[in-house]
């Protein structure tokens, strides 16, 4: 059988970045076990050193401190304490922080409580914000003043429940979320995944999934993309339940690691095409998956042109039904009718395969996949 052999279970796989934060650090991840990657961020980040409302906002913590500090992230934690040294106020707002007692959603965030030289009172091992709010309306919080230090995503309903409860909440955004830095790759990248150019798109920030999911609406093919969603044809995978609710309310189930990390949401994204070679077509000449850009017979890549590759997908799509000669020249490309056309593409595959039984020929009607 011809093709390269492959050790990488993601050869052939076309992964969507729709991150703008550690997408070189996620895609490099992703290349490493042999992906190909396309990079559209659905939005921007605006930095914390030009958010002149962040230092605002801490300056006005220092006046009047809180009695309770909730870190949601370690990244955003050292980007606040980074703000306020640039602001020249990181002395008092340090002082402010060992004066409180601090609460850490995860241990990311009580890391970079330590790495600042201070110690979380609480941490929220579940690493979800309804761990926290829990602990914090048992313990009572009718007149406390606490401070949510959070990112652009927004504190998971904090602020708006323990208000409610009766506490005086300052909530201060370490960064804030901006139009997405090419509007045109955006509508490019839910186009192409409408299209089936794209296998596997990946969310990391729950504005980031409505953006995406906002952009393929505006460009007319919401209704594709949730056709491939829901056929399996393309998968979701989200870093977290948070960044997955937006998916989830368009009825799309993402993939999502059990911890909130990108190396974990690699390794879940990976096992799902691990997983998928178990249940790939099981064929007369082997296994085989066809992907965005190849198909994989046995684990190798086998050398098919584009325009063979459409005819194999059009043959696994009709699990083993006939595939009349009419068809085959519709997936063609040009207008030609002739069934020679059809026919020649057919032995081609067949070559690129290696093994005639890949493609029955049924007399007088046209072809078949042929499965084992």
């Amino acid at each position: 059988m011809g093709g390269v052999p492959l050790g990488q279970v993601m050869a052939g796989c076309v992964v969507l970045i729709t991150a703008d934060r550690r997408s070189a650090e996620l895609g490099s991840a992703l290349v490493r076990r042999g992906a190909s990657v396309r990079h559209a961020p659905a939005l921007s980040i605006v930095p914390h050193q030009h958010d002149e409302e962040l230092v605002a906002d801490t300056t006005s913590l220092i006046a009047s401190p809180p009695d309770t500090v909730v870190v949601t992230t370690g990244i955003g934690f050292r980007g606040w304490i980074e703000a306020a040294d640039a602001a020249g106020v990181a002395d008092d707002l340090t002082s402010l922080l060992a004066d409180a007692r601090i609460v850490a959603r995860g241990p990311k965030a009580r890391g970079a409580i330590q790495a600042a030289g201070l110690q979380a009172d609480w941490v929220a091992e579940s690493e979800t914000s309804a761990e926290i709010l829990e602990a914090l309306l048992t313990d009572g919080v009718a007149g406390q003043r606490i401070a949510i230090q959070h990112h652009g995503a927004g504190a998971d309903g904090l602020d708006t429940e323990l208000a409610a409860a009766g506490a005086d909440v300052a909530s201060l955004v370490v960064y804030r979320w901006g139009p997405p830095p090419d509007p045109e790759a955006l509508a490019e990248s839910v186009r192409a995944a409408a299209r089936g150019e794209i296998d596997a798109v990946v969310f990391t920030s729950a504005p980031g999934a409505s953006a995406w999911l906002g952009a393929a609406e505006v460009a007319g093919v919401a209704q594709p993309l949730l056709d491939r969603f829901s056929t399996g044809g393309l998968v979701a995978a989200a870093v977290g339940p948070v960044t997955a609710k937006p998916l989830r309310d368009r009825g799309i189930e993402p993939l999502v690691p059990e911890r909130g990390r990108l190396g974990a949401l690699v390794r879940t994204l990976v096992g799902h095409f691990e997983a998928a070679q178990t249940t790939a077509v099981a064929t007369a000449a082997g296994a085989l998956q066809v992907r965005s850009t190849v198909a994989l017979l046995d684990g190798h890549v086998l050398p098919v042109s584009p325009t063979g590759l459409e005819v194999l997908r059009l043959l696994v799509g009709a699990d083993g039904d006939v595939v009349t000669r009419g068809q085959v020249l519709d997936v063609l490309p040009g207008d030609s009718r002739d069934p020679h056309a059809a026919e020649v593409a057919v032995a081609r595959l067949r070559d690129a395969a290696g093994c005639r039984s890949l493609v029955q020929t049924v007399v007088k009607r046209g072809y078949r996949l042929g499965l084992a």
